[in-house]
């Protein structure tokens, strides 16, 4: 198997832990998930197996969430699992007109300091490895884009939002930030991805009952790049890693032979080289 399989991860399970899972249920070595997710945080998982995992890092880098914020309470790691750091017993909500102004003022290229607890390193040491031995550290504020975010609902403390944003973005640090504009200690209540480098909930599968819509090809993954059919006689010099003159625009292309996908090229200059091979035959 050289595909990659559109996981929904349950509530509790580790991303790693669902590699591990693929890695004895498909009795294959190299496996791996693009996108992770926290351990109390549902949804879409693509993870790829066996050749597919040369390609995750060509994934389109979309991702979409619905997010349950809870105004009211603050945590260390900005989610409902962590150690309280504010409680307001009583307070007033904003109004549904105050949220939404908020909530917009968000959409766009954004600067974003990334929670203490995640995964990022610091001088080769994960952030969160840090924060659990309350070693005093900064992370490093970075420009994250939101495409969308829409309020979906309000009930007592709990606002719904949907959000659309890019690779990098955490929906953590976006729900401690939107209630500091309100002027409240907010944290992250239920998280849920519904959207992940193009592939959406309705395709993915649980990982003990994987359906034949969820199986998607290394190709069909990379669509989003454009294609280009390599003469007979260069596929040799393609695989080999030998530059091919192309009439194409600089930039990468997903090479066939044959209709036979090959792998990503890279155009330079009009001359093209292998980037990434699926095929080495």
């Amino acid at each position: 198997m050289n595909e990659f399989l559109i996981i929904n991860k349950p509530g509790g399970a580790t991303s790693q832990s669902l590699d591990r899972a693929v890695k004895k249920i498909f009795n294959v070595k190299h496996v791996g998930h693009a996108g992770t997710l926290d351990p109390f945080a549902s949804g879409v998982l693509p993870i790829a197996v066996g050749r597919a995992t040369k390609f995750i890092d060509f994934l389109t880098d979309d991702k979409s969430y619905r997010a349950e914020l809870l105004f009211g309470r603050a945590t260390d790691t900005a989610d409902r699992t962590g150690q309280t750091v504010a409680q307001l017993d009583s307070f007033d909500m904003p109004t549904t007109d105050r949220i939404v102004d908020v909530i917009k003022s968000f959409v766009g290229t954004i600067e974003q300091t990334p929670p203490k607890f995640s995964a990022i390193k610091l001088n080769g040491r994960k952030a969160y490895t840090l924060a659990r031995q309350s070693i005093d550290f900064d992370i490093p504020t970075r420009l994250v884009t939101i495409d969308r975010l829409e309020l979906v609902s309000i009930d007592d403390r709990l606002v719904t939002v949907d959000v659309d944003c890019r690779k990098g973005t955490y929906i953590r640090s976006l729900a401690v930030d939107i209630g500091n504009k309100l002027g409240l200690p907010v944290t992250l209540n239920n998280l849920r991805r519904t959207r992940s480098s193009g592939f959406t909930i309705d395709q993915s599968s649980a990982v003990e009952n994987i359906r034949a819509e969820s199986i998607i090809t290394v190709e069909r993954a990379l669509d989003h790049i454009p294609s280009l059919e390599l003469n007979k006689n260069r596929r040799r010099a393609f695989i080999n890693g030998l530059s091919t003159t192309v009439n194409d625009v600089d930039g990468l292309v997903r090479v066939y032979c044959d209709k036979i996908f090959l792998g990503l090229g890279a155009i330079v200059n009009r001359e093209m080289k292998a980037m990434k091979l699926f095929l080495t035959e």
